[in-house]
Formats: structure tokens, C-alpha cells, sequence
């Protein structure tokens, strides 16, 4: 099953209208000069810091033109004309794979009553017990199979999500935790080939960079949240961010005029359709 963004919110009917009022005006700018796939200028660390990324893990499409990375769900299959990173549930299970890791009950989170700990806004979604280095071991080796099919497939990079789930576990886990198994991501991914990205969770300031390894950001809604400025501090131009047209601060054109927003920043409907759905939404910033 598809991931939807993290920081989802239920779609309300003006929210609705104003997605089919944003996609019948067919909206979709640039940034100037920006170059697409191999032309594409890296940072330090080889990630394309002048490109715009499209946002598809709402399962894969022909990018619109101009377009020179797309990130998609592991289960999906890379652009091969552009960068393209790879969607992997890190520190929660995907709802297809619960059972399975139902059945190796103690990598599953659980509360005073010895029932799983969920996440309250995908309830389909077991947290991982981070909490001991033998178990993060064990998580990182099962999560460390998809990571490796994303090399294999073709990506060039992978997007770990939910390293915030500490924050959800009732005092259970700790940053520290989902520090050392984001740190056995960030091995396993250079091991492969592939570079990795940091998924939200700006508190972590320079940690993701200089104790994980992570080699860019992707951020969901950092305008909205005021906190593009503290990705960018840390990766410079490698960050990626998303913002959704159900919960904008001010309109889409006044995001693009912040000078704190990356390079690539780009509104998304957010269900992240495909192409062609009436639902559909996808404008990038001119720079």
C-alpha cells in the first residue's frame, strides 16, 4: 500500500474545491534555467540541488516538463530519465506488512496493557520498538531488504520515514533510539550505493547530518511550520520540500517568494494522485 504524507489532515469540502479550483487552472511553473536528470549540478555530497522533484507516492507518472527527480514508493519502480528516490517505511510497518511484523511481537511497540502502539493518525501503522540494539538490529534488517531492492530497482536515493515515531510512543523510545537505527539505515543505504534522506524531524538540527549520515532532507510543509531555514542551515540546497493545498500559510505564490523555501518546493493535492485524476495538483516555484 501507498504512502500518503505524514502530516495528513482530513480533507474538508473547501478544501476539496479548492483542489478541483487549482487543477482546472492547470498551474504548473519552474524554476528558470533548471536543468533535468543527468544535467542536473550535485552538491557536495552528489545530490541535484537545481532540480525540481516531483512527489509521487501516491503511485508513479510521466512528471510534467521541467521536471528532473521524482520519489516514489519502494514498491514502485524509479524514472529512468530522472533522479529518483525511494519511499521506505522506516520505524512504523506498512498496513500490508502488520501481520508479519505482529509475528515478531517484541519489534513491535506496546503499552502498559501489552497492546501494540499505533499511530494515531494512520492506525493501520505499528510503531517498532526501538528501545534495545539487539531489536534495532533485528528492524533494521528486515527494513534494510527494501532498502536494497531500492538499489537494485535503479534508485538513485532513499527518503526513511517516521524517524519521529519516538515522539509518539509515549515516552517509550527516545531520540537516542531512533538516532542509532537511523544511523544503521544511513550504512546500510551508502553500503548499497544509494544516498539517504533525512524525512522531517527538523528538531534534529546538524544530528541527521553529523551522527546518521544523511545526505539531504525531504520536508513536508516546512513554510507551513516555519522551518525551511533549519533544513536548509544543514543541507544547504539538498532539501526537498512539499507543501499541501489543503492547509497553505497565505497562497502558494507568497511560499515561493519566502527566500528561506528550497530550491525545489512544489504544492501538492494532499492524497499525491496521479496525473490525470480530477484531484490532481502539482505546481512547482519559478525561481
Amino acid at each position: 500500500m501507498t504512502r500518503l504524507p505524514r502530516r495528513a489532515h482530513l480533507l474538508i469540502a473547501a478544501g476539496a474545491a479548492l483542489l478541483l479550483a487549482v487543477t482546472a487552472a492547470g498551474c504548473s511553473t519552474f524554476p528558470s534555467g533548471a536543468r533535468s536528470g543527468a544535467e542536473s549540478a550535485p552538491s557536495a555530497g552528489g545530490f541535484p540541488t537545481d532540480v525540481v522533484f516531483d512527489y509521487q507516492l501516491g503511485g508513479g507518472y510521466e512528471p510534467a516538463a521541467g521536471v528532473g527527480g521524482v520519489a516514489r514508493d519502494s514498491t514502485d519502480s524509479p524514472d529512468p530519465d530522472r533522479y529518483s528516490i525511494c519511499y521506505v517505511n522506516g520505524f512504523q510497518s506498512q498496513p500490508a506488512d502488520r501481520e508479519a511484523w505482529l509475528a515478531e511481537p517484541d519489534l513491535v511497540l506496546t503499552d502498559d496493557a501489552g497492546e501494540p502502539v499505533i499511530d494515531e493518525n494512520w492506525p493501520d501503522e505499528l510503531i517498532f520498538d526501538l528501545s534495545t540494539d539487539d531489536r534495532r538490529a533485528r528492524i533494521a534488517e528486515r527494513v534494510g531488504a527494501s532498502i536494497t531492492r531500492c538499489a537494485e530497482a535503479g534508485f538513485d536515493a532513499v527518503e526513511i520515514d517516521n524517524l519521529d515515531s519516538y515522539t509518539r510512543s509515549d515516552g517509550r523510545l527516545t531520540v537516542e533510539d531512533a538516532i542509532a537505527l537511523a544511523t544503521r539505515y544511513a550504512d546500510l543505504a551508502h553500503d548499497a550505493g544509494l544516498l539517504i534522506g533525512q524525512k522531517n524531524a527538523a528538531e534534529l538540527g546538524t544530528r541527521g547530518r553529523d551522527d546518521v549520515g544523511f545526505d539531504f532532507a525531504v520536508a513536508e510543509e516546512c513554510h507551513r511550520f516555519d522551518e525551511c531555514a533549519t533544513y536548509t542551515e544543514v543541507y544547504g540546497g539538498a532539501v526537498l520540500d512539499i507543501e499541501y493545498t489543503d492547509d497553505l500559510r497565505g497562497t502558494f505564490d507568497e511560499v515561493c517568494a519566502d527566500p528561506q523555501v528550497p530550491f525545489s518546493t512544489i504544492l501538492r493535492d494532499r492524497d499525491l494522485r496521479t496525473a490525470g485524476d480530477p484531484a490532481h495538483v502539482f505546481e512547482a516555484c519559478a525561481r
